[in-house]
């Protein structure tokens, strides 16, 4: 039997746990781990731009995998982002965003032919997680993209504080007269 219960109330859930807690030897309980649409967006939002866009190059530009020489072609140093990225799921299970267990997306591969220095060669994510942590990253970028406004001034029109026919702008208002400015 699999119980999924969302936004439930503190009281539900603290007799569900008692519940639970007096019936732990005959039931396994077990947390869903398993990464979705929406916790990896939270994810990615959780992140810093650096972190955020190495991901996106592992996911959307490496289909899962990116090759570190390539990552540090594009972003320099990668002990930033990585760390970022390591962060960001501790963090998660102590926001209750997902819970204990959860694993990081992205991980590293290392050299297998040099076990004693370990230095990263590439960062790789599971295909189950592809699709998923793409769709996040299209839903994060589509979410931050501005969308175009009526009230934003037309290109052809004559910029804040110039009148239509001024070849420079207007410095005073135009109810100041001349005699007001001395002159």
């Amino acid at each position: 039997m699999k119980i999924t219960i969302e936004g439930a109330s503190e009281e539900f859930e603290r007799k569900l746990l008692d519940l639970l807690a007096e019936h732990r030897h005959e039931l396994a309980v077990t947390a869903d781990t398993e990464w979705t649409v929406e916790r990896a967006e939270r994810y990615l939002r959780s992140l810093p731009a650096g972190a955020r866009r190495f991901s996106e190059i592992v996911v959307v530009g490496g289909n899962g995998y990116a090759d570190a020489d390539t990552l540090r072609d594009l972003l320099g140093k990668l002990n930033g982002p990585t760390v970022a990225l390591s962060r960001a799921i501790p963090r998660g299970v102590r926001e209750g965003w997902w819970p204990e267990g959860t694993r990081a997306p992205i991980t590293v591969v290392y050299d297998p032919e040099n076990p004693s220095w370990q230095k990263a060669i590439a960062y790789e994510m599971t295909r189950a997680n592809v699709p998923i942590f793409r769709e996040a990253h299209r839903n994060v970028t589509l979410s931050s993209a501005r969308p175009w406004s009526e009230d934003a001034p037309s290109a052809l029109g004559a910029p804040p504080g110039w009148a239509a026919a001024d070849d420079v702008p207007r410095v005073l208002r135009p109810e100041n007269s001349d005699s007001e400015q001395g002159g």
